[in-house]
């Protein structure tokens, strides 16, 4: 199949968004310093904890893109993604799903309960094949997210599914910081991409 265009990036946080060191927003930068077209979902000014206006969000970015996306999403992005693909079509050329949060599940202290994630619209989370390629990418020690678990999404999604090892939940907390296995992954969504048209 002959690719008529480079895929714009598309970065999907969390429910944390934007945060400094995260491997997601390091490899925004380094894409965008290689020549890449790179869009954050931005964070919500309001109703942050509303599944139905992150979709929304992820869907302005991608439609304000002329032409195909490569998504890249993290914990809370990864259910985001799933439900944005259940009810958007896009020019998707595949994604990268990074430790996906078992919503499905009670998660520890500290996170949304069951029935607030249930009244915000997050679960039951999707199990409907990806209408894209895509990857699962899941740690074996994820604190949000059982490894056989993630494993039945990924086979639910028709993903691929990379074990990472005991990398927790693949954040800032976790110790990551750089994560460089993400660039592989990405070319293996997206192996050979053409060059960004010139202008002039």
């Amino acid at each position: 199949m002959t690719r008529t265009a480079t895929p714009a990036i598309v970065i999907v946080p969390g429910l944390r968004d934007h945060v400094d060191g995260h491997w997601q927003t390091l490899l925004a930068g380094r894409l965008a310093e290689a020549g890449r077209t790179v869009r954050t979902v931005p964070p919500l000014t309001h109703d942050g904890l509303s599944r139905k206006a992150r979709v929304a969000a992820l869907d302005e970015v991608v439609s304000r893109l002329a032409g195909p996306v490569v998504l890249i999403a993290h914990s809370a992005g990864v259910i985001t993604t799933v439900h944005w693909a259940q009810e958007h079509r896009a020019d998707v050329r595949g994604a990268l799903l990074v430790t996906p949060p078992d919503f499905d599940t009670p998660l520890p202290e500290g996170y949304p309960a069951p029935d607030v994630l249930a009244e915000n619209g997050w679960t039951p989370v999707p199990r409907s094949a990806l209408p894209f390629p895509s990857i699962v990418a899941a740690s074996s020690d994820d604190p949000l997210g059982g490894l056989d678990r993630v494993r039945a999404l990924a086979l639910a999604w028709k993903s691929g599914f990379v074990e990472l090892g005991a990398v927790g939940h693949l954040n800032p907390a976790s110790g990551y910081g750089p994560w460089p296995e993400a660039e592989e992954l990405l070319r293996e969504l997206d192996p050979a991409p053409d060059p960004a048209p010139e202008h002039g």
